[in-house]
């Protein structure tokens, strides 16, 4: 039986949230069937994450990588509302806004992502950065510019966390500062990108010695101040200096999900069927950061962008079965594999049976990345501005 008159409502606007309601647009639907999709995000601004790194350096625009969400859905009948949530009316199935707006739902999905916590050191929350929104990423270009054109010889950087994120970001800065340049990455464990393929491990490893990048392995941060960092490792602890220290680690799913009578694991994730419904709940969806559940095989899916974007055509054909009488899809999660930036024209890339480093990985990756972009119109006009840029330079310097 087709449902009509329906409303949609889309909380979240970042991989798992706006791919879903552009999924949800382009499917099959009757005039009479097809419901009104409201997108709901506190930014102006799809962020496209993994090319955060590039914005840092310079090496793409804001637009590029950030582009306004009403220029993404023009066209396609999604409603935008820019606002923060401020509660869930389940009783009365309503999402409720900071600005009291109030916006009825049929069908919930929740695709809020997570934060980093910056309370897991004294000093974290004053003086580091961390590097997951467009603002962090101004934040620290203004620090470092400001660091710049002082007369330090040395700048130091401490990238706290020797995660994809930290061996990402590490790398992009020793290539900007180059030779004043004092970089270390601090990790708690016996070695960097520990879930990382083991050809991954080494390309990152290689690059880090080469751009001498010092690693402090089993050590924790115990407090930051305005210009030192204190480490223990083991029974000691060094204070050292600092100019910039970047935080990497950790991630909170949004405050708004423990408001929710759902069943949730330790981390307020909230518990997920295959078919990608909340436990429980048969017209609410929860994908990406704040969802924890495992696929029709019974692998666990990641928090990864990855997995978000194949999640929410999942969520967008449940969605359309629910209102057209099919049966639902339980999710079956690909792992398509890895890649990591490690300079401005390095990158390394395993999956699908390639193993890829250097310039090569670096050209695979960025094409990969413009065909996830998430409308067509937007990857001609990046493709094309990629495309241009080398004659442009070329024309600048003759």
């Amino acid at each position: 039986m087709v449902v009509s008159n329906q409303h949609v409502v889309i909380l979240g606007g970042g991989f798992g949230g706006l791919y879903t309601a552009l999924a949800l647009s382009r499917l099959p639907w009757e005039k009479t069937a097809k419901p009104t999709i409201t997108l709901v995000d506190q930014r102006d601004r799809f962020l496209f994450a993994p090319l955060l790194y590039e914005l840092v350096t310079d090496e793409l625009q804001t637009w590029e990588i950030a582009p306004p969400y009403t220029e993404l859905l023009a066209g396609t009948g999604i409603q935008f509302h820019q606002g923060s949530v401020s509660s869930i009316d389940l009783p009365n199935n309503a999402v409720r806004l900071q600005d009291d707006t109030a916006i009825a739902y049929d069908r919930l999905v929740l695709a809020l992502g997570g934060e980093t916590p910056m309370d897991m050191a004294p000093g974290v929350q004053e003086h580091a950065i961390a590097f997951r929104t467009l603002n962090d990423a101004y934040t620290l270009k203004e620090q470092l510019r400001t660091i710049e054109n002082s007369t330090a010889d040395k700048i130091r950087v401490a990238v706290v966390g020797g995660g994809y994120s930290g061996v990402e970001l590490a790398c992009k800065l020793a290539e900007r500062l180059g030779e004043r340049g004092r970089l270390r990455i601090v990790e708690r464990g016996t070695e960097i990108l520990q879930n990382s393929p083991d050809f991954n491990q080494k390309a990152a490893q290689a690059a880090i010695t080469e751009k001498g990048i010092w690693i402090d392995y089993e050590t924790t941060v115990t407090e930051i101040g305005p210009d030192t960092i204190s480490l223990a490792y083991k029974d000691q602890t060094d204070v050292l200096p600092v100019d910039l220290v970047l935080w990497t680690v950790g991630n909170k799913v949004n405050p708004l999900i423990a408001q929710l009578p759902f069943e949730k694991n330790e981390r307020q994730q909230l518990h997920i069927e295959p078919t990608l419904n909340v436990i429980g709940q048969q017209n609410i969806f929860a994908l990406g950061d704040l969802a924890d559940g495992s696929d029709v095989d019974g692998n666990p899916v990641p928090t990864t962008a990855q997995a978000a974007l194949q999640q929410a055509d999942y969520t967008a054909w449940n969605i359309w079965a629910s209102l057209t009488g099919r049966p639902p899809l339980p999710f079956r999660y690909q792992h398509l594999g890895e890649m990591m930036t490690l300079g401005n024209d390095t990158a390394t890339l395993t999956g699908l049976g390639l193993k890829l480093d250097g310039t090569t990985a670096h050209v695979v990756r960025r094409l990969t990345y413009l065909y996830r972009m998430p409308t067509f119109e937007h990857q001609l006009r990046v493709g094309l501005n990629w495309i241009s840029q080398p004659l442009r330079q070329l024309l600048s310097v003759s």
